[in-house]
């Protein structure tokens, strides 16, 4: 469908649904096309009403960046899906939203669903952390993955073979990548052939680095490993690499990242965000509610760091600091 004409059904849906459930009548309630990119969205008096379509979990920081832009007093979000996700992000905020569920013309209060409980690592798998370190990878656990980085990127993940059960190590850069890699060096020690992977990936992964495919996938785990080299940067004696909240679905997709700092000798949150993401807070209320600890801080490139992220970071309860550092990194 054109873009032009899917805005348009969307905002028609979104009035009527407006019309018919926030007592609003006429064109008050008629949402102007591509207003809001990710779905639709209206002003009815000082009530942002907002439909979010497109990856709707990510939807809620776009919706209440659109009603802080517009001085709303109160926003109210509707999906047909996630909304779970969403309503459990809402109640981080400061703000009034309430989320709904939209069931055809129907719109049901959405109930918040919990973080999911991260499952513990496999004993067996575990075993294959000292092969990880001596290929010259860090080792990482994650949602009850063991995995190896490289300034951030995953390089090598313990594996159960989907064909013997018998538990391996994968090494490459992403699903794909590993499986080419076993058909091609299936037979080399596997500690050798981590060592390789690394040397490649390392030269592109340094500070100063000429723009490369290597240097551009995880970008926010390259600025999380620069902070873990030089806590300074945030004005932090430490700072150790911690899960998500959630676990990633595609190495490829950019994902904030999560770090726990020592700052004034107490624990904070560090989100690690690349690229302007609206969505970084909501996801920093999600790893402030995962790892129980308040202060939270949202570290970005300074080109990142726009007056809207520091609009959606105070609303947050308790505010949440978005914080700058210099754009000096591999890509």
């Amino acid at each position: 469908m054109d873009e032009r004409r899917r805005a348009q059904l969307l905002g028609l849906k979104l009035g009527a649904l407006v019309r018919e459930h926030g007592g609003v009548a006429g064109a008050e309630a008629v949402a102007a096309p591509g207003d809001f990119g990710a779905g639709a969205a209206l002003m009815a008096g000082t009530v942002a009403w907002v439909l979010v379509e497109d990856q709707p979990e990510r939807g809620l920081g776009p919706a209440l960046a659109w009603a802080l832009r517009r001085k709303a007093s109160e926003l109210q979000v509707l999906a047909e899906r996630g909304t779970g996700t969403l309503a459990r992000r809402a109640e981080g905020f400061g703000f009034p939203i309430n989320v709904w569920h939209v069931e055809g013309r129907t719109l049901l209060p959405a109930v918040a669903l919990p973080l999911p409980v991260s499952p513990p690592v496999l004993l067996s798998h575990l075993e294959w952390r000292p092969t990880i370190e001596e290929g010259g990878a860090l080792p990482t656990v994650e949602h009850g993955v063991l995995a190896g980085e490289v300034a951030g990127l995953e390089v090598c993940r313990v594996v159960d073979d989907r064909d013997t059960a018998a538990v391996r190590l994968e090494v490459g850069v992403g699903a794909h990548d590993r499986e080419t890699f076993q058909l091609l060096h299936g037979n080399r020690p596997t500690a050798e052939a981590l060592a390789d992977v690394v040397q490649s990936v390392g030269q592109h992964r340094r500070p100063g680095s000429l723009r490369h495919p290597l240097n551009l996938l995880a970008q926010e785990r390259l600025l999380r490993s620069r902070l873990i080299a030089d806590p300074a940067l945030i004005g932090a004696t430490e700072v150790v690499a911690a899960e998500p909240p959630l676990p990633r679905a595609n190495l490829k997709d950019a994902v904030p990242c999560v770090a726990v700092a020592t700052i004034d000798g107490a624990s904070a949150v560090v989100v690690c965000s690349v690229g302007v993401d609206l969505d970084v807070v909501p996801f920093a209320l999600d790893a402030r509610r995962s790892t129980g600890i308040e202060q939270c801080l949202v570290v970005v490139p300074g080109r990142d760091a726009l007056d809207i992220q520091h609009r959606l970071a105070a609303v947050a309860a308790p505010p949440i600091t978005i914080r700058s550092v210099d754009d000096a990194s591999s890509t």
